[in-house]
C-alpha cells in the first residue's frame, strides 16, 4: 500500500514500509527557506492507516479534503489520519505559503461534494461575508490563486493587499479584524492577534483556511480587476 505526494509538478511514491519527510532536509525539499524546519511534516503508515504528523516545533499546517468540507489545523506534535483519496496540505514559513497534495488509493472515506456558490452575500456555515470582506480574502490569497492554488505563493503584507484593493491601510486592518473575528466565532484557530504574535502569521493562517475551506477560488480573481482605481477614503 503506497501513497503519492505531488508538489509543483514533482511526484513521489511512498511505500508503506518507509516514511516521507517534508522540510529543508526532507525527502520533499519544498524550498530553500530559512524559516522552514529541516524536518517539518512526516507521512508514515501504521495501524493499517496513513498518517501525517507535525514533527516541527513552531510551524503549523492546514489539512483539508478535496472539496474543502473537512479541514483541520495540525499543530506541532499532532498527527492526523489520511482518510480521503486526495488531501491538500498547506503551510506557511516566513513570507511564503506552500501546498502539496497526498493521493491515496482505496481511501476509507469519500470527499464531500461542495455546494455551488450562491449569488449575493456569501454565506459560509453560520457566518456571512460582505463583499469587502470577500475582496480582502481574495487579495490576500491572490498569489496562491494565480498558481491555481498549487505550489507556493507569497504572503502579501497588509500594505500590499490594501494597495491592491485601493483601500487605506486603516480600512484594510479594520476589515481584517472583522473577518478574523467572524471566523474565530465559528471555531477557526490561529487568527487571534495575541501579544507576541506576528501580524503576518494571522494573514498566512487566513489564507490557508480560506483556500482549505474553499472560501475563495480562481474564479474570484477578476473581481480585483474591477475595483475602482480611486482610493477608498473610508
Amino acid at each position: 500500500m503506497s501513497v503519492r505526494v505531488e508538489f509543483c509538478g514533482e511526484r513521489f511514491v511512498v511505500s508503506a514500509d518507509s516514511t516521507f519527510v517534508v522540510g529543508r532536509d526532507g525527502d520533499l525539499q519544498v524550498d530553500d527557506n530559512p524559516y522552514l524546519h529541516r524536518q517539518f511534516l512526516m507521512l508514515s503508515h501504521s495501524d493499517g492507516m496513513w498518517w501525517v504528523a507535525n514533527v516541527g516545533s513552531q510551524l503549523t499546517a492546514t489539512v483539508s479534503d478535496l472539496g474543502g468540507s473537512v479541514q483541520a489545523w495540525l499543530a506541532p506534535g499532532a498527527r492526523l489520519p489520511l482518510v480521503f483519496s486526495q488531501t491538500s496540505v498547506r503551510f506557511t514559513a516566513g513570507p511564503t505559503t506552500y501546498e502539496f497534495e497526498v493521493l491515496l488509493e482505496d481511501a476509507p472515506f469519500a470527499a464531500l461534494t461542495p455546494e455551488p456558490a450562491s449569488s449575493g452575500e456569501e454565506t459560509i456555515g453560520p457566518m456571512a461575508l460582505t463583499r469587502d470582506q470577500k475582496l480582502l480574502i481574495v487579495a490576500l490569497a491572490e498569489p496562491m490563486l494565480l498558481g491555481d492554488g498549487r505550489g507556493m505563493g507569497a504572503v502579501p503584507t497588509s500594505a500590499e493587499a490594501a494597495a491592491r484593493l485601493n483601500w487605506k491601510i486603516t480600512k484594510f486592518n479594520r476589515k481584517l479584524d472583522n473577518v478574523c473575528q467572524k471566523l474565530e466565532k465559528i471555531g477557526v484557530r490561529g487568527l487571534h492577534g495575541e501579544a507576541g504574535s506576528l501580524a503576518s502569521n494571522r494573514r498566512a493562517r487566513l489564507i490557508e483556511y480560506a483556500l482549505a475551506a474553499r472560501l475563495v477560488d480562481v474564479s474570484d480573481l477578476p473581481e480585483l480587476d474591477q475595483i475602482d482605481s480611486t482610493v477608498d477614503p473610508s
